[in-house]
């Protein structure tokens, strides 16, 4: 039975080439999760410096370990499971450690997007400008959006950023973030609708009137980004900017 979730280093080839210590199969293993464990591991620290020492530090116990992953969960879920207790006893040694939800004030009464925004079936009543045309590619003030786009996510309160990323970037089911993350259902549902409204007002800001490609004399476009973050974005992109219902 396959697992939510699963994806390429799920195979049994890819797992067979790091449980033979490929150095290539790690390599790019690394390259795909690096950024997303900091970013989330920093959420529960609350020190981005912090998070990269313990995801350096749970990356050796992921090389030392991956003999005794069984596949019950997808890769990715042990990898955030290992860095997430990583970072709590870290942040807890510290006496830094704060439930994420309260980081972000969750019992408050802040809306993702105003509710002048929608007619009675939950439509827009305006559909928010270019969210047909946003693309990783599309160029706003010399860089790719998809950079504006993770500027913006690290900009988030840290449990708005960490529900974010394992949803919307990592594609991980509402129960493995809640379970991940220890949050409750509902404050996991609130947390990634705050997120994903800071990141729309963000995102139509920067695209309010603007052209779709570079001017002439504007710096050069930037390559496309790699496969992964075209579909992450893409997909964060859906969720963002929807044609239907938002709150549905």
């Amino acid at each position: 039975m396959a697992i939510p979730g699963q994806t390429e280093f799920d195979s049994p080839d890819f797992l067979a080439l790091l449980r033979n210590g490929d150095a290539g199969a790690y390599r790019k293993l690394i390259r795909r999760f690096h950024g997303s464990l900091v970013s989330t591991a920093s959420a529960v620290i609350g020190s981005r410096a912090q998070a990269e020492e313990v995801v350096q530090d749970a990356w050796i116990a992921v090389f030392s370990g991956i003999g005794r992953f069984e596949g019950r969960s997808s890769l990715a879920s042990w990898l955030f499971a290992i860095v997430l207790n990583r970072a709590r006893t870290r942040a807890s040694r510290e006496r830094r450690l704060v439930a994420l939800p309260a980081l972000d004030g969750a019992e408050g009464q802040e809306r993702a997007v105003p509710v002048e925004r929608f007619v009675a079936d939950g439509h827009w009543s305006e559909p928010p400008r270019l969210w047909d045309v946003l693309d990783p590619e599309r160029v706003v003030g010399g860089k790719q959006l998809w950079a504006h786009v993770q500027a913006a996510i690290e900009t988030l309160p840290p449990g708005q950023r960490a529900v974010i990323i394992l949803r919307d970037i990592e594609a991980v089911s509402a129960d493995e973030a809640c379970e991940l993350l220890a949050i409750s259902a509902e404050n996991q549902r609130v947390l990634l609708h705050r997120a994903r409204g800071r990141v729309r007002r963000t995102i139509e800001q920067l695209t309010e009137g603007t052209p779709a490609r570079v001017a002439t004399g504007a710096p050069a476009k930037p390559p496309a980004p790699p496969r992964r973050a075209r579909g992450a974005m893409e997909r964060l992109l859906g969720w963002l900017f929807p044609p239907g219902p938002v709150w549905a």
